[in-house]
């Protein structure tokens, strides 16, 4: 794989030379003003799952907290009551807990979800979370020939 390019403005790095973003720089913090201490520790349960299975960098928004390898592949948006997120897979995969899929592209399938406990950190949500840090590190390229 080619390497990353890096934004001089912003530090952010990028699977592509010059990609199209907003250069900012937003802290973590501010995501959890307001909000009850049982949705930061449900983000942090969500970290935790994700550091088990790999390296990720993550991107504090102003709307969102990113989370990406060479691509990004999954945010969260804290709310008051529960956590909305999404993942973007190789493929369309419905599950229960996968509230909607937005395909943009043929290999780029966005799964938003909602996390209201833990318990929502369930196996079958887990090997999904797997399989978007796999395209957050563009292995799903590989399989099509890029």
């Amino acid at each position: 794989m080619k390497p990353l390019w890096t934004c001089p403005a912003c530090g952010r790095s990028f699977a592509n030379a010059n990609q199209s973003h907003a250069c900012g720089r937003h802290g973590l913090e501010p995501h959890f003003e307001g909000k009850p201490a049982d949705i930061r520790a449900l983000f942090g349960a969500f970290v935790a799952r994700l550091e088990a299975i790999g390296p990720f960098e993550m991107l504090p928004q102003k709307t969102r907290i990113a989370f990406h390898v060479r691509m990004s592949f999954a945010q969260l948006t804290p709310r008051r009551r529960w956590i909305d997120g999404h993942l973007v897979l190789a493929a369309p995969t419905p599950r229960p807990f996968v509230r909607r899929i937005e395909t943009i592209s043929a290999r780029n399938h966005v799964h938003f979800f909602r996390l209201e406990r833990e318990a929502d950190l369930s196996p079958g949500f887990l090997e999904l979370l797997r399989a978007a840090y796999q395209v957050g590190e563009q292995r799903h390229l590989r399989s099509f020939g890029a």
